[in-house]
């Protein structure tokens, strides 16, 4: 057995032969929708026949289209790696053009990955249906493709272009840290993601649990004009976690949804989340985020937030937003 890469699409691959689906445990729920199109060539023998409703097995168009709901619905079970996500909906649209039957078929899910693979199941499905009820009487039958024409949904729609010279500042909170006593993990992980999600411009720095310490590396960001600032640790309830305390008072607007996404998100992997007193909002136009000290749990948070947090600075460019 050997691994390759260290990412969340790392694989493991068995020596026998066998190897696993994609882990998508760390992906967040969106609206996901995929349309793919399958084409059969018939004669126009056979168009007349569907037309007249003459073919013996029956509505070759209302049986395809039953098709295509049930292969879409079954596509875990026929594609091994395929994972099983809810369908939410799912439109056929079957047309005859120039001796073709055209077959569209709409999917759509809440789902962590996307449901392509239905799309073009159900698509496949319905052109076989085609195929086995026509070939008793047509001979030169066809089945010309299979494709997808579309797909939505998932991180990529949520990705906003990082405008020139957007900084960003990490700041691990922790004592042992700060003494060198503990190695920081947390802190590490954040810049990784953010180097994944194409930040450049990042300054890093690590200071104990005390409250003046914090307030002055913050606001000496803000003051720079710094776009973003994370910090990690301080957000629990020991007598030394003061990180919301220190900076409660710098933020001019609170944005509660940043952080209640990002508990929602950890509390699907651990009930422990809801313990979390992260806050988020704005000074300025600088944006503070206070993130959980655990490497587990920031790096939840992160996966919960990036990169959509970043269409904030977006909406405050444009002054609207969609909501």
């Amino acid at each position: 057995m050997s691994r390759f890469g260290r990412g969340k699409y790392s694989k493991t691959v068995r020596t026998d032969g066998y190897s696993i689906m994609f882990d998508i445990s760390d992906k967040i729920r969106t609206l996901r929708t995929a349309k793919a199109q399958a084409t059969v060539k018939i004669s126009e023998e056979s168009i007349q026949k569907i037309l007249n409703r003459e073919i013996q097995k029956g509505d070759v168009i209302e049986v395809a289209k039953a098709s295509a709901i049930s292969g879409a619905k079954k596509t875990s079970d026929l594609i091994l790696f395929c994972h099983n996500i809810p369908i939410e909906w799912i439109g056929t649209d079957i047309r005859i053009d120039n001796r073709q039957i055209e077959i569209e078929v709409t999917v759509k899910t809440t789902s962590k990955t996307g449901c392509e693979m239905e799309a073009l199941t159900g698509a496949s499905c319905a052109a076989l249906t085609v195929y086995d009820m026509l070939k008793p009487t047509d001979k030169n039958i066809e089945i010309l493709s299979v494709k997808l024409l579309e797909k939505e949904g998932g991180k990529s729609n949520f990705r906003e272009k990082i405008p020139e010279g957007f900084k960003i500042g990490v700041l691990v909170i922790s004592d042992s840290v700060s003494a060198g006593k503990k190695r920081d993990t947390a802190g590490k992980s954040i810049l990784k993601i953010l180097q994944e999600t194409g930040i450049k411009d990042v300054e890093y720095k690590i200071v104990p649990d005390e409250i003046e310490r914090i307030r002055e590396e913050v606001l000496g960001w803000c003051e720079r004009g710094f776009n973003l600032i994370l910090t990690t640790g301080g957000t629990g309830l020991s007598p030394r976690d003061t990180t919301p305390e220190a900076i409660l008072p710098l933020i001019e607007k609170e944005i509660p949804g940043i952080m209640e996404a990002a508990r929602s998100y950890g509390q699907e992997k651990t009930p422990y989340s809801m313990l979390s007193r992260g806050i988020a909002g704005l000074k300025g136009n600088t944006l503070i985020i206070t993130l959980p000290g655990s490497s587990r749990g920031t790096k939840e948070s992160m996966d919960a937030l990036f990169p959509y947090v970043t269409h904030i600075f977006k909406m405050m460019r444009s002054g609207k937003h969609k909501t």
